[in-house]
């Protein structure tokens, strides 16, 4: 690896650390391009989840980089390796830059599998070992166009101790060398890029050597690891990003895994991030929800209200308080069942052109499989559109404009005079979720 075409061309710093440009230098040939700040198409063993790849064209502006991960890959390393021809080709795939990450951001991922030769991914059949051998080995069956080398993630919990975090620090580095050592010698590898893993949990010192000692191997992007949603509150997390931003060069793209709720999108990208995991719409769509937040920055008054009704009047489901978030929608909700609005009035996703919220309520309660087809049309649409403005609003001053519009000022302001109070509660992952109530959860 002499050196990497992958390269980010920024156009605009905004208040010094938000990046917009283009992430140049994509795939084998190196003609394909990513804007930024922008996501990766997430998909299961390179499918979107619920959707073909006839149904996934119809959407506009799709990424032009998909994401495999190897806790759904590992399990079929046989069929690939004799395939030969690389995952792409095999899961017919085409016209697509294709990234390979370790873990699935959607699965919950067990800890205390990590040792100082081996990290460990869970696909169907259950936990699948890797020692770099075995994980090169993987990389080369995919042939992706770059990769995210193996790394010890296991310190995002907060009562992680300083002397294991320094551990997981010290793994990932030396996990990075001897794959870019592997690397190096492979043929089948010629052409691919890798990422760096920054590690440190949640201390910052650690952090920072993380990313300083990674910055000066010859990686292509950064991943930014450990600060996935539910582990750390989002003021933290930007004080940990901002920090380890100014150690990274300006020109590799950094990736964040494991966030991708809107609000914390917005926080992580003006601490200086650059790319996301899309895999918010499909938990979105796992719980029988639609995206329903306003993010029109467009200077239409008319058309910046009209998304802005859905999401504000009352829309956020007191009763299902485990998972659901304050952008979407509960459609198994009976209010529903007589709701001939679309999902959201005004966009022109196939689902809200063409369906009602009434029909997507009687699809869910009758556990119809395209209630799953026509709601991750609409929150991969609804989600690449906010990314769309997001990029607007970087290139034309509006940041602000698009942080009040997402976070829906005046909506919680209204909770509060209703007498909403904030409650949490863990998923079973253990991740902390916020909801409103009045009630208490006994």
């Amino acid at each position: 690896m002499a050196g990497t075409r992958m390269k980010l061309e920024l156009s605009r710093v905004v208040q010094g650390r938000s990046r917009l440009g283009v992430l140049t230098g994509l795939g084998r040939t190196g003609q394909r391009s990513l804007e930024v700040p922008g996501c990766l198409l997430y998909t299961h063993f390179g499918t979107v989840p619920h959707l073909t790849q006839d149904t996934l064209h119809t959407l506009s502006n799709l990424p032009s980089v998909t994401q495999v991960t190897l806790s759904h890959v590992a399990e079929h390393q046989e069929v690939l390796e004799e395939f030969k021809d690389g995952f792409r080709k095999f899961a017919g795939l085409h016209d697509t830059v294709l990234y390979c990450a370790l873990h699935d951001p959607a699965a919950a991922c067990p800890t205390g599998y990590t040792t100082n030769k081996t990290v460990s991914v869970w696909g169907s059949g259950g936990r699948i070992e890797l020692t770099v051998a075995k994980f090169m080995a993987l990389q080369k069956a995919v042939q992706p166009d770059w990769y995210q080398s193996m790394a010890d993630g296991e310190t995002w919990q907060s009562n992680t101790s300083r002397k294991r975090v320094r551990k997981s620090v010290d793994r990932t580095l030396a996990h990075l060398d001897e794959c870019l050592l592997e690397h190096q010698k492979s043929q089948e590898l010629e052409g691919v890029e890798v990422f760096g893993v920054v590690e440190g949990g949640d201390i910052l010192e650690e952090r920072v050597r993380s990313a300083k000692e990674t910055a000066k191997r010859p990686v292509a992007g950064f991943c930014l690891d450990g600060l996935q949603t539910g582990c750390m509150e989002q003021a933290l997390r930007t004080q940990l990003i901002t920090a380890v931003s100014k150690e990274l060069p300006e020109d590799k793209p950094r990736l964040l895994q494991g966030v991708g709720r809107p609000d914390e999108v917005l926080a992580c990208v003006e601490a200086g991030v650059d790319l996301f995991e899309s895999f918010f719409p499909f938990q979105v769509t796992e719980r029988g929800c639609a995206l329903c937040f306003d993010y029109d920055v467009s200077p239409d008054p008319e058309r910046a209200g009209k998304t802005a009704v859905a999401s504000q009047n009352g829309d956020l489901n007191l009763d299902d308080r485990t998972q659901m978030t304050s952008f979407e929608i509960n459609l198994r909700d009976k209010r529903y069942q007589d709701d001939f609005r679309p999902l959201v009035e005004g966009c022109g996703c196939y689902c809200c052109k063409n369906h009602q919220r009434a029909y997507l309520h009687h699809l869910l309660v009758t556990n119809e499989l395209l209630a799953g087809v026509l709601l991750m049309i609409h929150n991969a649409a609804h989600y690449l559109g906010f990314f769309g403005a997001l990029r607007e609003a970087l290139a034309g001053d509006k940041l602000d404009l698009l942080k009040r519009r997402v976070l829906r000022e005046g909506g919680r302001q209204a909770d509060r005079k209703k007498g909403l109070r904030p409650i949490k509660r863990r998923d079973r992952s253990g991740i902390d979720l916020a909801f409103s109530s009045k009630g208490s959860l006994d």
